[in-house]
């Protein structure tokens, strides 16, 4: 009964939407990647990524120096040097574990934010070109909701074109 109802619904939505103009749709992730905006902020990500895998590889080589060489004294501490060296170990990969929490956590945060103000601008620029274009509705094109789209109705690269320009 319920999927009858959604049917009904989207007939009627269909039949007046055509008769009021039309149905385009945009493929937003494609306008996110291929923008110029989208091309640079995954580039300065991807530079943030390579400075901080600098710095992890660096402490990830201090850390297994640091084991190799508590592993080597082991047998020649005393039982109290040897757990102090142990948690001194223990805090320093404490510390690291933290650190990669962080720049992880500052990564994805950054990503995000790029990620919804580009979607921003992208949507702004669609709705004015949907509009100026005559179409009633612009639809999202992603892999769950739409199943097919004429070519000719994706506003797909006219949107990612008056997007760079506006920027």
């Amino acid at each position: 009964m319920k999927n009858f109802v959604l049917t009904l619904l989207f007939v009627f939505t269909a039949s007046t939407t055509f008769a009021a103009g039309g149905v385009a749709f945009i493929d937003l992730q494609k306008a996110l990647n291929l923008s110029d905006a989208g091309v640079k902020a995954k580039a300065e990500i991807g530079q943030q990524v390579k400075k901080y895998e600098a710095k992890v590889a660096n402490e990830q080589e201090a850390l297994k120096a640091m084991k190799n060489e508590l592993d080597k004294q082991a047998v020649l501490l005393s039982d109290e040097a040897r757990a102090k060296k142990e948690r001194e170990f223990q805090q320093r990969a404490k510390e690291f574990q933290r650190f990669t929490k962080d720049i992880q956590e500052e990564l994805q945060q950054k990503d995000a934010d790029f990620t919804k103000r580009i979607i921003e601008d992208i949507l702004k620029v669609t709705r004015k070109i949907g509009k100026a274009k005559g179409y009633a509705v612009v639809l999202e094109k992603s892999e769950s909701s739409l199943i097919y789209g004429d070519s000719s109705v994706d506003l797909t690269d006219d949107v990612i074109k008056a997007y760079n320009a506006s920027n």
